[in-house]
């Protein structure tokens, strides 16, 4: 058994806890013994964070649930294996059902022609449809849902006490979630989002790619006023060549290193 090192009561994020970066941001959520996971990522990943699991000493058969945030190919191409080996149930939004009970490659962004990539995207069957303002339970903790619409139409994030698990609506750099029609994007809808984390009394953000850091409404209002430009504009970046704060943040799980103010 290795120690635990939650980042905030009760959720421990998986790529932090081995102090190396597998993938997207995995979020375990305990009370006691029983647990549920937000995103798992990629496939080939799966067997490595089961392992950090069982090291963690959580009983494999006291998960919950498996809690897609939204139907991305890097945060839920492992979800089917995943839940093969825990036997357990997988919840998600209705709009992520079709493309997860499916396997669609094109919604999911696993199949991308003009960039010459095609990866597999194993069908699972969706048994827990959720939607803005569900209760999702583990243990005594009580996890409400958002349905933050903007990078998909799918896209959740959860609240418990002051922390959002915020999918990827935003980042510590300011950046955003890709805007592509091809899983449902929407700038109106994602701009309100963004608006709603930033109104919100929520004190620290945890997103689905990256270090977790505070809601700032300085900060958020950049990113909203950037994000309205798209209306009329077509430069955001899709097709960057590289997003620093990845490497920020493999730095930053290998250290240990937490943001100011969070202990």
């Amino acid at each position: 058994m290795i120690q635990r090192n939650p980042l905030f009561p009760g959720i421990i994020e998986l790529n932090f806890q081995a102090r190396e970066v597998l993938g997207c941001n995995v979020y375990l959520i305990y009370d006691d013994d029983e647990w549920a996971l937000v995103d798992i990522g990629y496939e080939e990943t799966v067997d490595d964070f089961v392992d950090i699991i069982r090291n963690l000493d959580f009983p494999l058969s006291r998960c919950k649930t498996l809690i897609a945030t939204h139907a991305d190919v890097d945060h839920i191409q492992g979800l089917a294996k995943l839940k093969s080996i825990l036997k357990t149930t997988v919840t998600a939004h209705p709009n992520a059902v079709r493309p997860l009970t499916e396997g669609d490659t094109l919604w999911t962004l696993a199949e991308i022609e003009a960039q010459n990539l095609k990866m597999e995207m194993p069908k699972v069957d969706v048994e827990i449809q959720v939607n803005d303002g569900d209760i999702i339970e583990v243990g005594k903790l009580k996890v409400e849902v958002w349905h933050t619409p903007g990078h998909t139409n799918s896209q959740l994030a959860f609240r418990l006490g002051d922390v959002l698990m915020s999918g990827d609506n935003i980042y510590r750099d300011g950046c955003i979630g890709a805007i592509d029609a091809h899983h449902g994007s929407d700038i109106k809808a994602f701009i309100g989002s963004l608006e709603r984390i930033r109104d919100s009394d929520v004190k620290w953000l945890a997103p689905s790619h990256g270090p977790m850091f505070r809601n700032d409404k300085d900060f958020m209002n950049r990113t909203i006023d950037r994000v309205r430009g798209y209306l009329k504009m077509a430069d955001f970046g899709t097709l960057a060549e590289s997003w620093p704060l990845m490497d920020q943040w493999d730095e930053e799980v290998a250290a240990g290193t937490l943001p100011d103010g969070l202990a």
